[in-house]
């Protein structure tokens, strides 16, 4: 298991804004359900692109249903999870009160109960988080990588300071690996060679704050580019457009 010291979530969370509105069933990729017997919160369903599968007969027994965003595949670990998740929460008192306060702020609606509905859908979409990084997964991709006992902490210091002058030697000292062994591992747990995983966060960052409006100059720096002119050329290897056309019209 990685070690519990690790923070394997805030720099994602803090870079991905989490949005939880209420909505129909029918529009919703979150929803709280019961179960046939009993009238509490027992099963939290979640789907991260899209909406809810068709297939999935809830009805009568949604209590709650949003939309909920994070990021979208613009966020690699949400591109990274499976394409539905379904967690019982029957026997999980504290996943319970959450699912209940969620459910009872929905029905009264009131005052700031869009606010308090939108923090409380980012702690139950973490929740659900940890329950994927604790289970582990097969598949190729970054919930692999974080979800790896040695992999995680190089991961997450990539996370945390896109901008350092990262060598792959580095990394493996981190993750307490040999660089082949790393290099090795990271690859076939995660899909992308670490120095590839590194370009690939800074691309997705540069990319936030170009929208923003930032300039390219202080984005170049803030990400370890030597210029504005080679994060340029990295960005339109990337996106295939210039950073400049995406930034805000005045």
């Amino acid at each position: 298991m990685p070690d519990d010291r690790t923070d394997r979530l805030s720099a994602l969370v803090s870079r991905f804004e989490i949005k939880v509105s209420p909505t129909q069933l029918e529009l919703a990729n979150l929803a709280i359900c019961r179960s046939t017997s009993s009238s509490s919160p027992s099963q939290v369903l979640f789907t991260p692109v899209g909406r809810l599968p068709g297939d999935i007969d809830v009805g009568g027994l949604s209590l709650f249903s949003a939309c909920a965003s994070w990021g979208g595949e613009d966020n690699p670990l949400v591109a990274a999870l499976p394409p539905h998740i379904e967690v019982d929460i029957s026997e999980d008192l504290e996943m319970q009160s959450l699912a209940m306060l969620l459910i009872s702020e929905d029905k009264q609606q009131r005052c700031g109960s869009k606010s308090v509905i939108n923090r409380l859908g980012e702690i139950l979409l973490v929740r659900l988080l940890r329950t994927q990084l604790s289970a582990g997964t097969t598949h190729v991709g970054l919930l692999a990588g974080l979800a790896d006992s040695r992999l995680s902490s190089a991961i997450v210091a990539v996370h945390e300071e896109p901008g350092q002058h990262w060598r792959i030697e580095q990394l493996a000292e981190i993750a307490g690996l040999s660089t082949s062994r790393f290099a090795d591992r990271f690859t076939k747990t995660v899909g992308q060679t670490p120095m590839a995983y590194l370009r690939h966060w800074r691309m997705v960052l540069a990319r936030q704050d170009v929208e923003q409006g930032d300039r390219i100059q202080a984005v170049a720096s803030r990400y370890g580019y030597a210029s504005s002119e080679a994060m340029s050329r990295a960005f339109k290897r990337h996106y295939g457009s210039s950073p400049i056309a995406m930034r805000p019209s005045s």
